[in-house]
């Protein structure tokens, strides 16, 4: 979960130039956010860790989970 995303998403709009899409809006993203990157990865990571052994939770991973993001964003502008 990435705090303001909404905010977030409409400064990286902003800033993209020439053809928008799902991979051009991901990497710019990750240009101008890497802290936040780095965060929803951690988080990605400790849940990983913490779950108990034996146990399956279905969690995407962080790359998976931001495109999904990124694409149902896109789709509603």
């Amino acid at each position: 979960m990435i705090i303001e995303q909404e905010q977030k998403f409409k400064e990286v709009l902003f800033k993209l130039e020439g053809k928008i899409n799902e991979q051009s809006f991901f990497n710019k993203f990750l240009e101008l956010y890497p802290e936040v990157w780095k965060k929803h990865k951690i988080m990605f990571s400790n849940f990983k860790k913490s779950k108990q052994f034996g146990q399956t939770i279905p969690l995407p991973r962080p790359e998976v989970s931001l495109r999904k993001e990124i694409r149902i964003w896109l789709q509603k502008q």
